[in-house]
């Protein structure tokens, strides 16, 4: 599902231009996440320091997305209730963060800014509750995502999906409340409508049992064909033929066989779905109006407009995040997203200009053809979250990246420890001459762990040992050296990272780090946080020099960094023989 956050071209930029001081910021962490699959080149990502960030927040517990590692646990969760309950604490808590920075920076020009996730998915809401006394209670709000709202009794028809998100977008029920004047609860007449339209539709399908049974039994009858014009048949994906053809005996061979996939084309090519493409939405005098899009190529041309006090905007379908149920074995659901990458991204990835549909399922990415985007059966494919995006929001929004990691990170560097001081500093900061460093240049790494979590294995019966759950390991300190320059041998990072979690082994015969070292009550070191280490790090990466270690790829992979290639020399790959096991960097150490 971050992903579907990466992929939005407006939101991705203003997320790789935000910084903070906030120890335990997901905008920030999202930005270096997003920063990374830049620059990864298609290598899979961890993201490890946005979970580290995203565990310390109490909403999210709150909201129940902090998730036990025991599998009855995961067995017994809803995962269309986890899957909506992260994308309003996600949109919630990054309008949040990002409103905290514009609000700081208004103080200081006068000017009155927006959140970039209030410019993108917030819509405002004018709500009016009437009682019968005629006391009327209205109030204008900013809503972030918008709730299906479903027929209560259920329906044996087919409803398109337009009438239901119309009346989603303006709600007229009635409801208990307090009246001020009559001085009781009592029943009132609730309007609700929208005013504004948001760049993003963010479309939460229902989680609840009543709104999931509506949901299968529409679909059901859409899959029912009765009056529904089918679908052209799925085009394949290129992918290769198996070299055995129909005589091929393997249930998992991941070769085409096209006697298999017969079925499979035949069973969607009758089901039109459920959910549009593409839609219009007018706003006029309170009154929301959804109606079809026109597709024509006239019509694509257009910006959207406000005329006449109407608004008026085209929405296509962008990401479906869907929940994928194993018919055969219980617990064993799975969350998937598809998700509409445009020009931007492909040549971002150096790709064509195009549009394509990607299906994301955990680190399987695949390209999928538009009706296997839109396709819905209700026995094992719901969907969950519904984004979409008016046509011309690339357009509506500043789309450049300002790098906001800078010589300053350096200059910022404060201790949390409170008896650290001058004496206890064994490094020789960057002067400013020394923090124009040119590309190429050497710097010598080193960092040291210690253990979260013990590892939990098992024991065979025939003596095989099993790993059930590795250990988890955090790092303790960093440590980098000047490698060229008149200073050539001076540390100039020396950093001791600062843990709010219980630490299980220090490793100190390895690491030499003392219990108390890493506490800020206690310890004499130049203890600082993990973020603001890290983006050091980061900078020395962006100005282009070159790293010197042994046993790097771990290292980076556990402080959660991605360096281009060319700017490692690692030992245990520099002093391996051909077929050899790699050498340690004792051995090294004595040999040389």
């Amino acid at each position: 599902m971050i992903q579907i956050l990466y992929f939005v071209e407006p939101l991705r930029s203003a997320l790789l231009s935000h910084l903070c001081q906030r120890e335990f910021c997901l905008s920030c962490e999202l930005g270096f996440l997003f920063h990374m699959l830049d620059t990864a080149e298609g290598l899979p990502c961890q993201a490890a320091n946005f979970l580290r960030a995203f565990r310390t927040i109490p909403e999210a517990s709150a909201h129940g997305l902090i998730i036990n590692d025991l599998n009855e646990s995961k067995k017994k969760e809803n995962l269309p209730t986890l899957v909506q309950s992260w994308t309003r604490f996600m949109l919630q808590q990054l309008n949040g963060e990002t409103a905290d920075v514009n609000d700081h920076m208004s103080e200081e020009n006068g000017a009155e800014t927006t959140s970039v996730m209030t410019s993108l998915f917030g819509a405002k809401l004018f709500s009016c509750n009437s009682c019968r006394c005629r006391r009327e209670t209205c109030q204008e709000t900013t809503t972030l995502l918008t709730q299906l709202s479903y027929p209560a009794e259920k329906s044996t028809t087919l409803l398109p999906f337009l009438d239901i998100l119309q009346r989603s977008l303006s709600v007229k029920q009635q409801i208990p409340a307090w009246c001020e004047n009559c001085k009781r609860f009592t029943i009132m007449n609730q309007t609700k409508f929208i005013k504004t339209l948001p760049d993003i539709l963010v479309l939460n399908c229902g989680d609840k049992k009543q709104e999931i049974e509506f949901l299968k039994s529409q679909l059901q009858m859409c899959e029912s064909n009765d009056g529904v014009k089918p679908l052209p048949n799925f085009s394949v994906i290129q992918k290769k033929q198996c070299r055995y053809g129909s005589l091929c005996k393997r249930t998992d061979c991941r070769y085409y066989h096209e006697h298999k996939n017969k079925n499979t084309q035949d069973s969607h090519q009758s089901c039109e779905s459920w959910m549009p493409s593409t839609f219009k939405i007018k706003l006029t005098g309170g009154e929301v109006i959804v109606e079809k899009s026109d597709n024509s190529k006239e019509n694509k041309e257009q910006p959207d407009l406000i005329e006449n006090n109407v608004e008026t905007g085209e929405y296509e379908l962008f990401a479906v995040v869907s929940v994928i149920t194993d018919l055969q074995e219980n617990g064993k659901d799975n969350i998937v997203s598809c998700i509409r990458v445009g020009p931007i991204g492909h040549m971002r990835h150096k790709g064509g200009a195009a549009y394509q549909w990607y299906l994301f399922n955990d680190f399987t990415i695949i390209p999928i053809t538009n009706q296997e985007a839109y396709y819905l059966n209700h026995e094992w494919k719901l969907p969950c979250v519904l984004y979409y995006t008016r046509k011309d929001m690339n357009s509506r929004h500043n789309l450049e990246v300002l790098n906001p990691v800078g010589q300053q990170v350096f200059r910022e560097d404060v201790s949390l420890a409170a008896r650290s001081g001058q004496s206890h500093i064994t490094f020789t900061p960057l002067t400013i001459e020394e923090e124009e460093l040119p590309g190429g240049q050497l710097v010598a790494m080193d960092a040291e762990f210690v253990t979260l979590n013990q590892e939990e294995a098992e024991i065979r019966s025939d003596g095989t040992r099993s790993t059930i759950r590795p250990s988890q390991m955090s790092v303790a300190r960093i440590s980098c050296v000047r490698g060229d320059g008149p200073l050539e041998g001076v540390p100039f990072i020396d950093d001791y990272i600062s843990t709010q979690e219980q630490v299980v082994d220090y490793l100190t015969k390895f690491s030499g780090i003392q219990p108390g070292d890493l506490d800020a009550s206690i310890s004499s070191k130049h203890l600082t946080t993990l973020k603001a280490t890290y983006q050091k790090l980061r900078f020395l990466i962006d100005t282009g020099v070159t790293f010197v270690g042994h046993g790097l790829k771990n290292d980076f992979r556990v402080i959660n960094l991605v360096v281009p290639p060319a700017q490692v020399l690692d030992t245990v790959y520099l002093f391996q023989l051909p077929n050899k096991r790699m050498v340690s960097l004792r051995f090294l150490a004595w040999h040389f």
